[in-house]
């Protein structure tokens, strides 16, 4: 899997690239992220990326030039990938050139290339053409909400390139020419794209065959299929005492049969406390068992 980020603030992107769970999953080659700067892609000497918007008020709005101009150096350099995946002669002398513009994930989040390519850029693919079928992710308050399901369905595909807006907002005419998929973490704003976009990278990634130690661990989360989109059960481990707190008994039997029932009861409790929607969505579905009803009417839900 591929990430492409256009950012501003390229340095954020270590936290993923090099630390815990996607650290190490960049590290063993399950995934790749290189971060576009579009200030990079400017030709003014004040590097300009942002203006005053039209019809006055407070802010500023990020330019669409050096946006699409990243946009398409990103684009482009994922299709020298690909066409070297087809044909690995060509890879060394790309790789000896590096990647103009980019900065790839390395240790440290150091750039493999400060160098800006405008002009290269501007060549690079266009809407409804060799970059057709590759998500361009704008993170935003405008869009859909993210869950579970798309960020499996990021893990189950190529990759994507992530668009993370500062300032007031970014030129509309940009969005409408190059973003597929409008993306959003809640009901509230952040000051800019990026800590959206690392929520993101971070919940796909971990869902990468070989991400984690045990693949069996994703398969447990809260909103997993597996788990009927439900929320988890609780956790614990040592001491078996703290602070007069005990481990559930039932924990502590290794009768593992009586463990998944416990766990499977403590799950549908917990979320038709915390997440009654979340239930009705897999009642709707057909996913609840008639031990899963009979134990919901103990416990006094009703649909």
């Amino acid at each position: 899997m591929r990430i492409d980020i256009v950012s501003l603030f390229p340095d954020m992107f270590a936290i993923v690239g090099d630390l815990g769970v996607t650290g190490r999953a960049r590290r063993l080659g399950l995934w790749s992220m290189h971060v576009w700067n579009p200030r990079d892609y400017t030709e003014d000497v004040h590097r300009t990326v942002d203006d005053r918007p039209y019809g006055g008020g407070p802010g500023m709005v990020m330019l669409a030039e050096p946006l699409e101009r990243a946009l398409d150096g990103a684009l482009a350099a994922r299709m020298r990938q690909a066409e070297d995946a087809v044909d690995p002669t060509t890879a060394a002398g790309a790789s000896a050139q590096g990647v103009p513009g980019s900065r790839d994930a390395v240790a440290g989040g150091k750039p493999a290339s400060d160098t800006p390519a405008p002009s290269a850029a501007r060549a690079g693919p266009q809407p409804g053409g060799p970059s057709a079928g590759v998500p361009v992710i704008l993170m935003s308050p405008a869009g859909r909400r993210f869950d579970q399901a798309m960020a499996q369905d990021l893990a189950d595909g190529p990759g994507a390139v992530f668009i993370c807006g500062r300032y007031e907002g970014i030129d509309q005419r940009f969005i409408d020419r190059r973003v597929t998929h409008e993306v959003s973490l809640g009901d509230f704003v952040l000051s800019g794209g990026e800590i959206a976009a690392l929520a993101c990278i971070d919940a796909a990634v971990r869902l990468l065959p070989g991400a984690l130690n045990d693949n069996e661990s994703a398969r447990q989360d809260s909103f997993n299929v597996a788990t009927h989109g439900l929320l988890d059960s609780p956790h614990y481990t040592r001491p078996e005492t703290y602070h007069g707190l005990d481990v559930p008994e039932v924990l502590r039997s290794g009768h593992h049969a009586h463990i998944a029932v416990w766990r499977r009861q403590q799950s549908l409790a917990l979320t038709a406390a915390r997440r009654p929607d979340l239930l009705e969505a897999a009642r709707g579905e057909g996913l609840l068992s008639k031990q899963d009803e009979a134990f919901l009417r103990s416990i006094g839900h009703q649909p």
